[in-house]
This record gives C-alpha cells, structure tokens and sequence, in this order.
C-alpha cells in the first residue's frame, strides 16, 4: 500500500488514523475539556504556545496554574509581565511567555478581547506562527487548515521517505503541501489531534513503535526498513560550553539579592542572581551599581545548564552584605528575595534551585 498515488493514499491515511484516534488517542487534555469551555480559543491558544517544543505531560501541571491565574484573555492582559513569568518558571523558552503577554494585550485592545478567528489576522500576533494558528483554528473553530509541528513533520517524512532535513527551504516547502494534502476537510479538529498523538506516542524519534501504528502498511520507511534514518539528522556540533559565576546575597534576613535581567535574550525580563566573572575572584565585580560592600565565601561546586544551542556552566559564589550605601533600595531593578515568603517572580530554573538549596 506504500506504493499507492498521493491521491489515492490520503483518504485512507485519514481513515486509519482517525479510527485509531477514537480507540486509543488522547480525550481528556484540560485544554479540550470542561463542558462549554471546551472550544474556548483563549485556553487552547494558552495551550499551543505552551506545547510549543514542550511534551503534554510537562505542560498539563503548568497549564492549570495558569488557568486559575488568568482564567480569561482580559486577566491575562491585565496582568503584569512578573506575574506571568512567575507561573513560566521552568517551563523554559520565556519569550513564549513574553508573546503571550503582549499578544494579549494586543487582542484586548484591538480584537475587543476575541482570538482572531481569521488565520492572517491571528498570524500577526507575536508567537503565533502558520503552525500554531492552523492548530488554534482548528481545535476552535474545526477550521482546516494544516499543521506542521516537529511530531507531524516526523509522520511524513517517514510516510514519504522525504530525504534532506526538515528545517531546509524546500524539504519545508515539499512537508507544507504534504500536510495540506493530508487534511481532511471533515472532522479536522480530531485530525489535527490524532497527527500529533501519532508522532508523539506512536512515530518516535528512536525505537518507533511501528507494529501499533495504524498507518504502517503505507509508510514507505516502515517497507524499507529504516525509519530511524528519516527525517535527516543536522550533523553533530558538540555543544559549546559558557561560564558565569552567580552571586548568592544574603543580607542579616536571610533575603536574597536579585537583578532583573534585560527583556531581550537569555532569560529576557526574568529575575535572577547578579552574575560576574566564574574564574575571577568575586570582589572583581564592580558592586557600585549594586550600592553594596560584601563578604564572599569560597565559590560553590558549578551546576550545568543546557540551552539549545550551548551549555552553561554555573559557579554559585555566596556572600553576605558588610554594608550597605542604599542603592539597593533605590534602584527598581534591585530586590530583596525572601525564598521562605516568595514574590511572584518569573525566575530561570537554575537560579531558583540555587536560591531554594541552602547549602
């Protein structure tokens, strides 16, 4: 059956798969539950951006804080950038929170607080991508349109033996008329759905389960036998490694100092440890900008953190407040952290482990 014409294979690529999908995908996701919040474009909006390169199983527990927090698009937008990136912390990629935030706040102003159901209109707000808005339209809307996440370009690319990597123009170009192809016109929402679940229970990355797959007979890598070869791997770049030392500040009340970063780049608009130089002795920092005299200890064993493209490597430095000019007090960017009564501060991961572990 892998042989059959595009044409010919698409209706039963979609009947297998939605058949499969009524049997054993995914029904239950919080974001389409709840009675007659269940095609609410906000929340599944809420939920794409969060599922972007993040698995379900990470994003569920996020996901409902968030709903609490910000049941609705106008308490979203009401609601400060800290507030929003408190609940993010740790759930990575921030700038998908940023977007969010703004894309709110744009859709409060000039959409009268109502998603765009138009796919142009929807594109145009920050963070929403073809992908992600054929995704919201559908699952809201049942609007077809298709989608191309990293777990649908996966399926096709086996389905068709597709040689090259996927992130290239015109390997892109090819999988984009494949999805469209693919898309059925009725029960879209369920397609779109079952697509994922596919590449994400069924069409792994390594070891697919290829003897549970609905749609195996007409997978042409599944006839040749090499699935793991498709998509196309980038070639090995070892990661690069990066060094920074971080500053843990207590003052007499066991608060913390923390700085708050730049909105734009690592950990844009987040609250962290002031940082200085990891191979330098600590007292090399210029800490008049801090309005501070200190007294370090010995720099701690280094933690790793690894972003996507480099690694970083974390020397935590403790030192307490000798004296204070008050620059600290003045300075908005500044604040005093009480780990045991915390404010809701958008914090990187490695800078809230460092602040929660004493020693």
């Amino acid at each position: 059956m892998a042989g059959l014409p595009d044409r010919d294979r698409a209706p039963e690529f979609g009947r297998r798969l939605l058949d499969w999908f009524d049997r054993h995908g995914r029904h239950d996701l919080p974001w389409s539950t709840g009675g007659n919040t269940g095609k609410d474009p906000y929340r599944i909006w809420v939920s794409e951006i969060m599922l972007q390169q993040t698995q379900v199983t990470t994003v569920i527990d996020y996901y409902r804080r968030f709903m609490v927090r910000f049941p609705s698009m106008k308490k979203l937008a009401e609601a400060s950038l800290d507030d929003v990136l408190h609940l993010w912390t740790g759930l990575g990629y921030y700038a998908r929170a940023r977007n969010l935030h703004k894309a709110a706040r744009i859709v409060v102003a000039e959409h009268g607080g109502r998603l765009p159901d138009d796919i142009d209109l929807l594109t145009r707000l920050p963070g929403i991508g073809r992908s992600t808005a054929g995704a919201i339209l559908a699952f809201a809307h049942g609007q077809r349109h298709p989608i191309l996440d990293g777990n649908v370009k996966r399926v096709l690319t086996r389905l068709h033996r597709i040689a090259g990597r996927p992130g290239q123009r015109d390997v892109e170009r090819q999988l984009w008329a494949l999805a469209d192809r693919y898309t059925p016109e009725a029960r879209v929402d369920r397609y779109t759905q079952a697509i994922m679940d596919l590449g994400a229970g069924i069409c792994l990355r390594r070891n697919p389960k290829c003897e549970v797959c609905p749609v195996s007979e007409l997978c042409e890598a599944h006839q040749h036998g090499d699935m793991e070869a498709y998509p196309a791997k980038a070639p090995r770049n070892d990661k690069p490694v990066k060094t920074t030392g971080m500053l843990l500040i207590r003052n007499d009340h066991g608060e913390v100092l923390l700085e708050q970063r730049p909105p734009a780049g690592i950990w844009g608009g987040l609250w962290g440890l002031p940082e200085c130089e990891a191979d330098l002795p600590a007292a090399t920092r210029s800490f008049d900008t801090l309005g501070l005299t200190l007294e370090t200890g010995p720099p701690r064993d280094p933690i790793r953190h690894t972003f996507t493209h480099f690694h970083l490597d974390i020397t935590p430095i403790p030192a307490r407040v000798r004296a204070m000019i008050g620059a600290v007090m003045d300075n908005a960017r500044l604040v005093w952290y009480n780990p045991g009564q915390p404010k809701a501060l958008g914090l990187a991961a490695p800078v809230k482990r460092l602040i929660e572990d004493p020693d």
